[in-house]
Order: C-alpha cells, then sequence, then structure tokens
C-alpha cells in the first residue's frame, strides 16, 4: 500500500496572454486563456514526475485530493505563483468556489527559506550561491519565452499567439526537462536548507501575508481612468510647451534638453529632480522657465495609475502587492506591481474636491484651481485606493517606531522619558543637542528641523554625507554647520554611539572566535558557514560566508556573501552601526507582524511600512484598532511602542 501523500514539491509552466511582470499573477491567472500547460511533482520527496497537461495528461486524483488538504504540505519556490495559478486550475475544475484561492497554511516558499537565509531571490541565484551539483537549466528562458507568451505568426504557427507542443516537438522535450530540473533544484535547495531551521512564527506570518495578498485593496476605477486621460492630455501639452520655448525636436529628450542648456550657458550633469531644483535656483527667468516644464514633464509617480489599471482584477482590487520577507537584511516586506511603499504625499489642503474634479473630468478646473494639473493627479494615487461598499478605512500606524526601538536596545534614558511622556522627539532631539528649550511653533521652535533631520539621518552612523542626503543642505542647513550637528547629536546620544561599537565588536567576535556572544536581548554566533543575529522575537539576520576583511579606511570590518548594489551576489563589507540598522529594522518589522496576529481578525487591505489599512465595519473606531496594534509582545518588554490611527473613505495621510 502506497504511503500517505505528506508533501508534494511543485513547478508548473503556463501560458497566458497577460504581461506577468506587469499584471501581477492574479490577473495573470484571471486571462480567460490562462492554461496550466506542466505540472511537475516529487511526491514525499520521491522522482519527479512531469505531467503534461497542454497534451491532454491529466493530473492524479491522490495529487488532486492533496491540493486542497491541509495535511499535505504544498513546496514550491515562489509558492504564491504556483497556489494562485493551481487555485484558478481548481476553480475551472469545479473543486474550488469561485472566487476563493487555496489556502496559504498549508504551503511553503522555498524562496522564503532562500530569503531567511539571506540568499538569492532566484532559483538560478540560490543555486549558485549554494553551490549545488546541478543547477537551473539556461534554456528555460528561451523556452518560456516560445511556449509561455503570445507569439507573432510564423511559418509553423500562422495564426500566431500561443505555440502549442507540436509547433516545436523537440523543443517542447527540453521544455518537460527543464521543468523537471527546477523541482529538482528547489528539492536540493530546501535539503541544503535543513541547517538553516527557521524561527516558529515564520509560516504563520507567510500565511497571513499570503491571505492579505488573496484580499487585495479596491481600486476606484473610475478615478484612474480619468486620471491617465488628464496625464496624456497634460503631457501634450507640456510637451508643445516645452518644443515651442526650446524649438528642440524631442523636448523629452535629456541629451537635447542638456545641449539647449549648455547652449544658453548652464551646464547640466544631470536632469534628475534634485539637480533641476538646484539649477531652478540659480537660473535666469527664460532658463528658470524651461527647467519648470522639464520638471513637470519629468514627473513619473503618475505612472502609478497605469500599474493599477494593468493589475486590477476584474472585481476591482489589486492583488498580490506585498512580497513576503522581499528585504533579507531585515525580513521587511518589498512592494510589488503598484509599489505602495514610495507613493508620494498629500498636501493639497482640499483633497477631496480635487479628487471630484479630476473623477468628472475636469481638466481645466483642475488647471485653474490648483495651477499644475501633473502635480495634482501625483497627490492623488493614494486616494484610487478605496474601502468596498458600506466600510471605511482605518489607517493606523506606530509612533516613530525605530527611533523607539533604538532607545530601548541602547538605554539612551532621556530619549525613553521622552517617549514615556508623550514628547516631540524632534523637539526633544534639537533641545538635547543645543542645549536649549525647543517646542514646535513655540520657543526656539526655528531648531526643531534641524533635530528632525539629525533624527531621520544620523542613528546609524550616518555623518555629514548622510544629511546632505537627508535633504539638509535644500532645507536651509549650511554646509559648514553639518559636521557640528553630527558632533551635536553624537554627543546627546552616547549610549547610542556605544551600542554601535557593541554591536560592531560582537560580531567581529563570533566571526573571529566562531562562539556565540550574548549581548542583552540580542545573540551573535557563527555557525553553519554563515553569521546570524537572534533578535529578541527569536528570529535570525543572516549573513552567509562571513570573514573578517579590511575597509577602504584600513581598518578591521566584517565581509559577507550579498547582492550588492548592481544585485550581483559578491563580497559586501559591514560595520557595527550598519548591523545596528539591520536590527533596529528587523525589530520593527516583527513588531508589525505582531500587530498584524493582534489584528488577524480584522480585514486588513494593505500594510506601508510601519502602517496598516484596514477596511472595517462603520462600528469600529480607530482608537481600537490603535490599542490593539499598540499591545507589545512579551519579548519586548520595556519599549514604549505607540499607534495612531484615524478613518477615511479612501486612502490619505493624515
Amino acid at each position: 500500500m502506497r504511503e500517505r501523500l505528506k508533501n508534494l514539491s511543485i513547478d508548473i509552466e503556463t501560458y497566458s496572454s497577460e504581461d506577468l511582470a506587469k499584471a501581477g499573477v492574479y490577473r495573470y491567472a484571471e486571462a480567460p486563456d490562462f492554461r496550466i500547460l506542466l505540472f511537475g511533482c516529487s511526491v514525499n520527496g520521491g522522482p519527479v514526475e512531469v505531467y503534461d497537461l497542454a497534451s491532454g495528461g491529466e493530473l492524479p486524483d491522490e495529487i488532486l485530493s492533496a491540493l486542497t488538504d491541509d495535511r499535505a504540505l504544498k513546496w514550491a519556490f515562489n509558492a504564491s505563483f504556483e497556489r494562485v495559478c493551481l487555485s484558478r486550475f481548481l476553480r475551472d475544475k469545479g473543486k474550488l468556489p469561485e472566487g476563493e484561492f487555496l489556502s496559504p497554511a498549508s504551503w511553503r516558499c522555498t524562496m522564503v527559506r532562500c530569503a531567511y537565509a539571506a540568499l538569492p531571490l532566484s532559483l538560478a541565484g540560490a543555486g549558485v550561491a549554494l553551490g549545488l551539483d546541478r543547477q537551473k537549466m539556461t534554456e528555460g528562458r528561451e523556452l518560456i519565452r516560445f511556449f509561455c507568451t503570445p507569439g507573432r505568426a510564423t511559418k509553423k504557427n500562422p495564426a500566431g499567439g500561443r505555440n502549442l507542443p507540436e509547433a516545436d516537438p523537440e523543443r517542447w522535450k527540453k521544455f518537460i526537462d527543464y521543468n523537471r530540473r527546477d523541482v529538482e533544484v528547489e528539492m536540493n535547495i530546501q535539503r541544503r536548507l535543513e541547517t538553516y531551521p527557521v524561527y516558529e512564527n515564520l509560516w504563520q506570518e507567510y500565511a497571513q501575508d499570503q491571505e492579505i495578498n488573496d484580499r487585495g485593496i479596491r481600486a476606484d476605477t473610475e478615478l484612474v481612468a480619468s486620471a491617465m486621460r488628464m496625464d496624456g492630455k497634460a503631457r501634450r501639452e507640456l510637451t508643445e510647451a516645452l518644443a515651442e520655448k526650446t524649438q528642440l525636436a524631442n523636448p523629452n529628450s535629456v541629451m537635447q534638453v542638456r545641449g539647449w542648456l549648455r547652449g544658453h550657458g548652464m551646464e547640466a550633469e544631470s536632469l534628475g529632480k534634485k539637480q533641476v531644483n538646484e539649477m531652478i535656483g540659480k537660473a535666469n527667468p527664460e532658463i528658470r522657465e524651461v527647467l519648470l516644464l522639464r520638471k513637470q514633464l519629468a514627473k513619473n509617480s503618475v505612472r502609478k495609475y497605469e500599474a493599477i489599471a494593468k493589475s486590477v482584477c476584474r472585481d476591482g482590487r489589486v492583488r498580490g502587492m506585498f512580497q513576503f520577507y522581499g528585504a533579507p537584511r531585515s525580513g521587511r516586506w518589498a512592494g510589488r506591481n503598484v509599489q505602495l511603499q514610495n507613493l508620494p504625499q498629500n498636501h493639497l489642503p482640499d483633497l477631496e474636491a480635487a479628487r471630484n474634479l479630476v473623477k468628472a473630468g475636469e481638466y481645466e478646473a483642475i488647471r485653474l484651481l490648483f495651477g499644475s494639473v501633473p502635480d495634482v493627479l501625483s497627490e492623488l494615487i493614494r486616494t484610487a485606493f478605496v474601502p468596498a461598499e458600506g466600510m471605511k478605512f482605518i489607517v493606523c500606524d506606530f509612533s516613530a517606531v525605530e527611533a523607539r526601538v533604538l532607545a530601548w536596545l541602547a538605554g539612551e534614558k532621556w530619549r525613553t522619558e521622552v517617549f514615556a511622556s508623550g514628547g516631540d522627539i524632534y523637539c526633544a532631539s534639537a533641545s538635547q543637542m543645543f542645549h536649549v528649550p525647543v517646542e514646535k511653533h513655540g520657543v526656539n521652535g526655528h531648531l526643531r528641523q534641524k533635530g528632525k533631520i539629525a533624527e531621520l539621518a544620523l542613528g546609524y552612523g550616518g555623518g555629514a554625507g548622510a544629511l546632505r542626503s537627508m535633504g539638509a543642505t535644500e532645507m536651509g542647513v549650511p554646509e559648514e554647520e553639518l559636521q557640528p550637528l553630527v558632533s551635536a547629536w553624537r554627543q546627546a546620544n552616547p549610549r547610542i554611539v556605544e551600542l554601535w561599537k557593541e554591536v560592531d565588536d560582537a560580531v567581529k567576535r563570533a566571526v573571529r572566535d566562531k562562539t556565540t556572544v550574548r549581548m542583552g536581548a540580542l545573540t551573535f554566533s557563527r555557525h553553519s558557514g554563515g553569521l546570524f543575529i537572534r533578535l529578541p522575537s527569536g528570529r535570525m539576520l543572516a549573513y552567509p560566508y562571513p570573514q573578517i576583511g579590511e575597509s577602504v579606511y584600513g581598518s578591521p570590518c566584517i565581509e559577507y556573501m550579498g547582492l550588492n548594489t548592481a544585485r550581483k551576489w559578491d563580497r559586501i563589507q559591514s560595520y557595527g552601526p550598519k548591523f545596528t540598522e539591520n536590527i533596529v529594522q528587523g525589530i520593527s518589522r516583527d513588531l508589525l507582524c505582531n500587530a498584524m496576529r493582534n489584528l488577524k481578525d480584522c480585514r486588513i487591505a494593505a500594510h506601508v511600512h510601519d502602517e496598516l489599512i484596514i477596511e472595517a465595519d462603520p462600528g469600529v473606531s480607530a482608537e481600537e484598532i490603535a490599542e490593539r496594534m499598540s499591545v507589545c509582545p512579551k519579548w519586548a518588554e520595556g519599549l514604549l511602542l505607540r499607534a495612531d490611527g484615524y478613518e477615511c473613505a479612501f486612502y490619505r495621510k493624515d
């Protein structure tokens, strides 16, 4: 008698006329022509079988049953793709109710396992990083392009569209081998990562993440369509105005605009936002007018509307916007599709009026009342997300969570007292730095901005360069004041400066001596080929293949393998303040996960950094949600956590 099916390792190949990269998997799997072509799987760790569904093959009943059985674990690399696509497959077969997705409770994602071990988030990249004997087949990209995406008309496929297996039997045979190899590589990665056990809450957090992605957030598609039409009209007008001013053949060309500026006595190394703003301040009226037009034309934040339109599902909701453990260094989420993490802020005094005018297509009224159409459209992007009928949004976020965690870890007493009393950390920081009372809109109020800049830029060892990157000089801080500002902040926060050193020493000791170093609520250890920092929650931060190296300044530093700024797997150097940043952001992430667990019975529609967006019934209050979000976990005893919230009829910043 065959052993009960306990584990499935799965990889599928699919076809859809939707562009997966632009539409996301939920919209991709909704397409009328969506098909699963190949289903490769291993049952209970056995040999890999590939079921050729495109050629009329069928899945065995035991595998079909296992897909809906939460007692059987399903493993896949980027498992959300397999789970969502198989949900559509099972709905079509009548084995899953319409509109439902397979429960994520019994799904395990090998990509998440790689992220937890700080490995590359691609099957090929992870295989190379782990030095596997059998790697992902390099022919895969060309085979996927041929069989999985709509093709042009050819002699073998005169109608164009999908290439069937019979269009090229040899390629199809290779495609089956490719599918089988992917499952084998995924299983080998799982086996290699058995020495990196995950912490107990990881898969529960992953399941909740998948539930939030399945739920999605409703989009106001009328507003989106009207905003896109307005943007098109505004861009045409701006292009015509810029062409008339400059006589350029293509005023959208960076090279041509730079050439025009050079001909008028102004060198421009770049036409980035920061550089254009600097030039506007120095330019004569003629050049300033051209630069202002160029600035409006270069505004690309309105492309978010296009992203919404391309990814919204048939029921008007955008799904799949969050990649769990997308930032391996801290474990925080990464954005996908619409990228909620970098939306423009809204400062319009009457957001609702502007929103209604855009929705009604009142282009001239927007221009007359607000001046810049692109600026208005940019500020309204958040408002394109609305709650379901009869519900409201409650937006709730942690107050200065990283500053609170940093003070808690370092034991910086004066900062903790500020949080305990409900004070303003920016005012308090400025007061501590300059030794005078500072009140917002009151005595020495002008110093608050310097306190804010210092708080945002200097908590993780940043110097004058960090202040510049934060825009300190643009905000009016003279260049000669930058270094004194750094010194003043560090003198005001001696325990935080000491924390950087302690973390640096602990990391070096752990790597050099291959030992375990305990430092308060943190533990540093080296084993299984990696450096691990155990956070108070029990979760580990991983740094593969660490060693003691030499910094550009000639001093010892820690090196480890990771993806560099060019997204290549290479050696990366780090130091105490940077590790401190990873730790603080990692703890902040764990606090958000704790809040999400506390609010699991609520309809969390989205989350952005340290903020939750909840679809709530009219009777639920923001105060109630904030109170539940503020409950501190046992592992963070003594941390002064606080959340604030507000209600809105469309997403916005309060």
